[in-house]
């Protein structure tokens, strides 16, 4: 049964826009972010990860809506999204004051964990140029309906940076809607971002807003939980338990407050330790619950990033196959295998998440 009607590819110049910030991430690979003396720099974003995913791993056509101040270091970020494939000409570009008083870059320290060290963030994206974005900035006209695009893919961290950048992600839901565009949206909540505006109950009205517009919902049980409001019961917190009614009770209680989810998925982590994860994934579509296999105790390299590796896995599966059961199998190995490299983006090649899909190993490829 049909999920999901997309446009055709031949109508449209991209496959998948995404619409958030990119930061500048600096890893101080094995070390820790205040004893390190290097940093090796790569670009990520929660709503761009996606987008880059889809091209590198997936190769399907990306553009990303984001703005940068217009200085070295957004030319640097540019670089690493050229390099990756992505189209770079619906980035906004504003004039640098020499200062940052008016507009800046974001800068992502993030360490890797190991053990039972977890891994951990610091984000400097104050007064960036993307949090600036309101209403009118973007000509989504023209993206959506000059140019066309299948898939609009954006989240909740790019909603949580300003007062106007939820107003933004509902202008461009809206012109996508407009012109038949799928939009997926992760629900991707960070209490550091909501804190000090008003906590999951600003979250949670922003949210609730947005979601109204959504085909495609993605999220874990606290991302639906802190923005959406919806309590999980049954599974405990390191999902030992595999019966997962309290996932599908959840899903059923989303699904049911908005009707206009067509797909809804989450993924499935027990945290062992940091570099030991259970994984997993499950999705709903047309009444029915699909479960991706699980992989218990899962070695992880570096797992920023395994969740937006998930979205583009399962956003590639409903885009090709329109089919949520071969979908979360490509979103979970996806995430999986982009877990096992460094940095936010995925190395995964199609080759390998295929394998994963079809119940390979880990066993030399010769």
């Amino acid at each position: 049964m049909s999920i999901l009607n997309l446009r055709p590819a031949e109508d449209c110049r991209y496959d998948i826009i995404s619409l958030g910030e990119i930061m500048l991430r600096l890893d101080p690979g094995d070390g820790r972010i205040h004893t390190t003396r290097t940093f090796q720099a790569w670009e990520g974003g929660g709503e761009y990860n996606v987008a880059r995913g889809l091209r590198r791993c997936f190769g399907k056509r990306a553009g990303v809506v984001t703005a940068f101040a217009d200085n070295p270091v957004g030319r640097l970020v540019e670089d690493f999204i050229m390099q990756g494939g992505v189209d770079t000409s619906l980035i906004k570009w504003v004039p640098y004051d020499g200062l940052g008083q008016t507009v800046r870059n974001g800068l992502n320290f993030t360490e890797r964990g190991y053990g039972i060290r977890g891994a951990r963030g610091c984000s400097d994206r104050g007064n960036t140029a993307v949090s600036q974005l309101k209403r009118g900035d973007i000509d989504w006209e023209y993206i959506f309906g000059k140019l066309g695009a299948r898939w609009l893919h954006t989240g909740g961290i790019f909603a949580a940076l300003s007062a106007t950048t939820p107003e933004v992600v509902i202008e461009a839901m809206q012109a996508a809607k407009k012109y038949g565009t799928i939009i997926s949206y992760d629900l991707n909540y960070r209490p550091s971002l909501w804190k000090s505006i008003g906590g999951p109950a600003k979250a949670q009205e922003v949210n609730r807003e947005i979601a109204k517009y959504v085909d495609v919902m993605i999220g874990n049980e606290e991302d639906f939980t802190a923005c959406l409001g919806f309590e999980i019961e049954g599974v405990d917190e390191n999902l030992t338990n595999l019966e997962i009614d309290g996932f599908k009770n959840m899903i059923k209680k989303a699904v049911s407050a908005y009707p206009n989810f067509k797909v809804v998925a989450t993924t499935l982590r027990g945290v062992k330790s940091a570099t030991i994860n259970d994984w997993g994934a499950i999705s709903w579509a047309n009444g029915e619950f699909y479960q991706s296999t699980h992989r218990p105790e899962l070695e992880i390299f570096d797992r920023v990033g395994g969740g937006d590796s998930f979205a583009s896995g399962l956003v590639y599966g409903l885009m090709t196959f329109n089919d949520a059961g071969k979908a979360v199998e490509y979103g979970a190995a996806h995430g999986a295998l982009a877990m096992t490299t460094p940095g936010d983006t995925s190395m995964a090649l199609l080759s390998e998440v295929e394998k994963l899909v079809g119940g390979g190993s880990a066993r030399v490829d010769r």
